[in-house]
């Protein structure tokens, strides 16, 4: 049963397919001051369209679900509650699946024995805008980035006009809304668009936004 939300709370839902931590969670969660259950879910299936009605500031969510997985949920339900705080809380600590948690918009990642009292001050943390992580995932976070350290900047010899249009194209722009944008005609695009082609070696768009972001050229 959800506690009257009180205002100044931090409301929270929960993800997790098994029964007795998704009550265990839910139990902590509504009987500690400060905190609201907005709402627990068994899948995803189930959380996407109902958390609609009540957005939570903190979605703890599990990984490994039935149907569609925590991680391809939260990058869903990010692009629909941009300012919502999700941590994943997991059994899985290999490389992969952190890597892709934080990718798909994951604010903290914490391990299922991690103790009640700490979760508590975990969710508080990244309300307050941390990036709370049990400590052997964050040693692992650290290790993963020094592993994929990003590339030097590549110039490729595009001039400044080419590098702007470039720039557009990465932020989702067509060749249409692209020339409205810098004020010219769609031909003068296409005609730009040739010469970033032969700079970058490539033969699509989407070729040339993937190079752009590869090699940090916008």
């Amino acid at each position: 049963m959800e506690r009257p939300e009180t205002n100044g709370d931090i409301k929270t839902a929960i993800v997790e397919d098994m029964r007795d931590i998704r009550e265990g969670l839910s139990t902590l969660i509504n009987f500690t001051e400060g905190f609201t259950l907005t709402g627990n879910y068994r899948s995803m299936e189930d959380a996407i369209p109902k958390i609609k009605g009540n957005v939570p500031d903190v979605l703890l969510s599990d990984i490994g679900l039935p149907g569609m997985d925590g991680i391809e949920g939260i990058r869903i339900l990010k692009e629909l509650y941009p300012s919502m705080t999700v941590l994943m809380i997991t059994v899985y600590d290999d490389d992969e699946r952190i890597f892709d948690a934080i990718c798909a918009g994951a604010t903290g990642y914490l391990l299922k024995r991690t103790s009640p009292a700490k979760l508590l001050e975990n969710i508080r943390e990244a309300v307050s805008g941390g990036a709370p992580m049990s400590p052997e995932v964050a040693s692992r976070v650290i290790k993963l980035f020094r592993e994929v350290r990003p590339p030097e900047k590549v110039d490729y010899d595009l001039t400044p006009h080419e590098t702007r249009l470039l720039k557009l194209l990465v932020e989702g722009h067509n060749y249409t809304t692209a020339a409205a944008e810098l004020r010219v005609s769609y031909n003068t695009i296409k005609f730009h668009m040739r010469h970033i082609y032969e700079k970058l070696q490539v033969h699509s768009k989407s070729e040339a936004v993937a190079k752009a972001l590869q090699n940090r050229i916008v």
